[in-house]
């Protein structure tokens, strides 16, 4: 099993690694973002994840290499896990928002509709599954997080047929709920993804608050970073690419953005980050053709300024009510 990681050259680029800097790797997955940056510079990364094995992938790294600071945790607790462990203000923080071939490859997981396995898709492998979800939510609420998470145009479709094949057995594994999206769809009809794409992403990112993740991660961020530090982040899906370019356009200056997850332009903050380069970079067509998981990578980076940080706090969104919901029922 590998996992070869996205635009790894324009990342280390982007980071800019210095020696005896101190950087975040936020996402450390298989580490190769963290070995990647400590081949260039003899610096030290902290290690944040809160898959757990990601995260023994981390400490055996640690024992090879002491540069490492294993740090197990949400990429969105990156400021309460920077101060406990004493490192901040650090120079550098780098996040690849995509779930790791580790998790993807692994059935037991539960994230892959091409493996049968428990319908899990729990990265830190605690509260409510996938399959909480897609047996105690509502149709109008499955619907929403296929049409608002997934983007799916058979968000309603899908929520219905769900909804109507629980009644006589409840979902465990993936490619039962799988095969149901697929007949509620009509077949593939010769579209290069399954059916089921969407839907399952859609359902990971719910499980995992994924946008609400990001948006309480670009706030600590901010909070950590020392002035001209590096925020350097990869995204794999639209929603978190905008709520990146609505953080760096707001933070930078620009006028106030739209995203429900972000807080709200205050008038008179001074801009707290500075974008060298507005246009996200993209993966090469070679690296795509290596690696088609990368096809959808955007990558966008920043430099902090000396401005204090914004006071205010960012909401998470879409998960919060569901979820409360969710574990009302469960309870």
């Amino acid at each position: 099993m590998t996992h070869k990681p996205v635009l790894i050259e324009e990342v280390v680029q982007a980071l800019a690694p210095v020696d005896g800097g101190l950087f975040v790797d936020a996402t450390y997955g298989g580490g190769g973002y963290t070995r990647a940056v400590l081949a260039v510079a003899d610096c030290s990364v902290v290690a944040i994840d809160r898959d757990p094995e990601a995260m023994k992938r981390a400490w055996a790294h640690s024992a090879q290499d002491p540069r490492v600071k294993p740090a197990p945790g949400c990429f969105g607790e990156i400021e309460a896990i920077c101060r406990v462990m004493g490192v901040a203000p650090v120079d550098g923080v780098m996040l690849d928002l995509g779930v790791s071939s580790f998790q993807i490859d692994e059935a037991e997981r539960g994230f892959s509709f091409m493996r049968d396995g428990p319908l899990d898709m729990r990265m830190a492998r605690r509260g409510p599954s996938a399959a909480d979800a897609v047996n105690t939510l509502t149709e109008g609420e499955l619907a929403d997080i296929f049409h608002f998470l997934g983007e799916d145009p058979s968000a309603r479709r899908i929520a219905r047929e769900v909804v109507a094949r629980r009644k006589s057995a409840r979902f465990e594994a993936t490619l039962d709920l799988a095969g149901v999206i697929e007949r509620a769809v009509g077949g593939r009809r010769g579209a290069r993804t399954h059916p089921a794409t969407r839907a399952f992403q859609a359902l990971r990112m719910f499980v995992n608050d994924e946008l609400g993740e990001l948006a309480r991660t670009l706030a600590g961020v901010e909070r950590v970073l020392k002035p001209g530090g590096r925020m350097v982040i990869v995204t794999f899906h639209s929603l978190e690419d905008r709520l990146v370019k609505t953080f760096l356009k707001e933070r930078s200056g620009g006028a106030p953005g739209v995203s429900r997850h972000l807080p709200q332009l205050v008038p008179g903050s001074p801009a707290t980050f500075e974008v060298l380069v507005r246009k996200a970079v993209d993966p090469t067509s070679g690296e795509v053709d290596d690696n088609p998981r990368a096809r959808s990578a955007k990558l966008r980076w920043a430099l902090r300024t000396d401005a204090p940080a914004w006071t205010v706090q960012p909401e998470s969104g879409l998960k919060l009510p569901l979820l409360n919901s969710l574990e009302g029922a469960q309870g």
